[in-house]
């Protein structure tokens, strides 16, 4: 197979078909990210990290998935809140989220399975920057184990990303193709064919509430590529891409969501 047969056309960071133009390196702020740090740092001093201010979970199972490159790690400080103000928070166990969709989606699969098996009750899911698309292309999928999806900072109407982050991007799609000989060289681009790709290019559930969180001051996605269509399902919050995840402000507009739309039962229809 020559190089050429094996580069893939459409990188899957576009997210949508329609908007592969826009899949081009983007003049971003990524030294503000640097800032995150400070971020983590001073949440756990804020009221709202506390559960102070914020409506009360009912009990309910959250699901928090990791962005580009990430672990369930970093995401500790919002399932410790989460757990705080009153819902049943879960990694995504996943592992680490630089490997092919397919594969990651089977794995947030089995944890929504294993969650709404615990709880009875269809599940919450949050997904911080890529882990927004994994979100969203279960959710899609399944669309009876998902009770709303909230992404923050995640490329949604297609990406603009720093150069830094594409060509990251593209050292991962070629370990996942060459790690696995038979794999599909499209695997990890616009062109794969796998459902999860596919459902990520498709049109989400209207059933399934959604939320996105952004910030103008992204330094990773350009930020008007990271909201919906629906200005109404937007929550515009300041700070960087990466302290999303650990944003007081991103885990009052969270609670207040989760609060706004119960989790049905599992069986529900």
């Amino acid at each position: 197979m020559t190089s050429a047969q094996r580069r893939p056309t459409n990188p899957i960071w576009s997210v949508n078909p329609r908007l592969l133009r826009d899949t081009v390196p983007a003049a971003l702020p990524l030294w503000l990210e640097g800032f995150a740090i400070a971020e983590f740092s001073v949440l756990p001093m804020t009221p709202t990290y506390h559960g102070f201010g914020v409506p009360r979970g009912d009990g309910a199972a959250v699901v928090v998935v990791p962005g580009f490159t990430g672990t369930d790690g970093y995401l500790a400080p919002m399932r410790r809140w989460l757990g705080r103000i009153g819902y049943r928070p879960y990694r995504s166990d996943i592992g680490h989220n630089a490997d092919c969709l397919e594969r990651l989606g089977h794995r947030l699969t089995a944890t929504l399975e294993a969650a709404a098996a615990q709880t009875g009750r269809r599940v919450h899911v949050v997904g911080h920057s890529l882990g927004g698309v994994l979100a969203r292309g279960v959710a899609c999928l399944r669309t009876d184990l998902v009770a709303s999806v909230t992404t923050m900072g995640t490329p949604i109407r297609g990406v603009r990303s720093h150069p830094l982050v594409m060509r990251l991007a593209e050292v991962v799609r070629r370990r996942a193709v060459e790690r696995d000989d038979s794999r599909d060289p499209r695997c990890f681009s616009g062109d794969c064919r796998c459902d999860i790709v596919r459902a990520v290019q498709g049109v989400f559930p209207e059933e399934i509430p959604q939320l996105a969180i952004y910030t103008r001051r992204d330094g990773v996605v350009a930020w008007r590529y990271t909201r919906l269509y629906d200005p109404a399902k937007n929550a515009e919050v300041p700070g960087t891409h990466s302290g999303l995840a650990a944003n007081p402000l991103a885990y009052r507009h969270l609670a207040r969501f989760l609060s706004r739309h119960p989790a049905p039962d599992e069986q529900a229809r």
